[in-house]
């Protein structure tokens, strides 16, 4: 899984300042003959949540202005209350203002991930975990993915090459459910089945390996497919996990749940950029 360090933080932020920047700058702040003056700025929570995405926010602002200073009024992982101060930013006016709206747009997009995955972890059992899973923004997974961790959920397989999981369309194309499990237990790779109804789980128990994901059951066929695991195998339920029914799902006992949701249909943390 790709780290999350100040090399990967820069590479992207720098990117994605590129794309707004890209060929001649920022031409409405060069027409402002006080832009070199050095001001302070708030960024202020518009509503309640769970930030993250602090030291994106601050590599936009670094990127543009070395005379930079940020100061961080909350940390990663931490609940903040509307209208309470976020970070401080002292810089020239024109560093402020060129790089705001990326700086808040990876602030405001991982806020948004760590809110809504805290609002899941939230209503489940302490034995259930929630973790997300590939639907991610392209370039961005491991961004979303540190954001999930600190809205309090667990990360799912971070890309193809990391696990083996077995789903559908891959039991569609194999000739023997059975046999595809054999062949991936050799590889000595963590493996997923996905199964879809009882006689699909039938097939594979006593093969060896570590978890099968029980892919859009409802509670009942869900708890009879529990029962006949006896806890021979990691669980997982996967499909429709919503504010709504997550408590029930977790209710069934499962290991994990995981809710594509999270990072594909977060909502962005509201936040605003006040000059002092």
């Amino acid at each position: 899984m790709q780290k999350l360090n100040q090399f990967y933080i820069r590479s992207v932020v720098k990117r994605a300042l590129d794309e707004d920047l890209r060929p001649s700058g920022d031409i409405t702040t060069k027409l402002i003959k006080s832009k070199n003056k050095i001001i302070k700025a708030r960024i202020i929570a518009k509503q309640d949540g769970v930030i993250a995405g602090l030291e994106f926010c601050k590599s936009a602002f670094k990127l543009i202005g070395r005379e930079t200073f940020f100061i961080k009024k909350v940390s990663d992982g931490k609940k903040i209350k509307k209208n309470k101060v976020i970070a401080e930013i002292k810089a020239k006016a024109k560093t402020i203002l060129t790089a705001e709206r990326t700086a808040l747009n990876f602030l405001n997009h991982a806020s948004g991930i760590a809110t809504i995955t805290n609002q899941f972890v939230k209503k489940i059992g302490k034995k259930t975990r929630i973790c997300c899973t590939r639907k991610t923004t392209p370039n961005l997974r491991t961004l979303e993915k540190y954001a999930v961790r600190k809205g309090g959920g667990y990360n799912h397989r971070y890309n193809l090459s990391d696990e083996i999981l077995i789903k559908d369309n891959h039991i569609n194309v194999s000739n023997s459910l059975r046999d595809l499990v054999k062949k991936a237990i050799k590889t000595k790779k963590i493996i997923t089945v996905e199964i879809e109804n009882i006689s699909q789980l039938n097939e594979v128990l006593g093969l060896k390996f570590k978890r099968i994901l029980f892919d859009n059951m409802n509670s009942s066929q869900l708890k009879k497919c529990l029962k006949i695991c006896k806890n021979k195998y990691q669980t997982e339920y996967s499909g429709n996990a919503t504010l709504k029914n997550i408590k029930q799902i977790s209710k069934t006992g499962v290991n994990r749940i995981s809710v594509g949701a999270v990072t594909h249909s977060a909502k962005s943390f509201d936040t605003t950029l006040l000059f002092r």
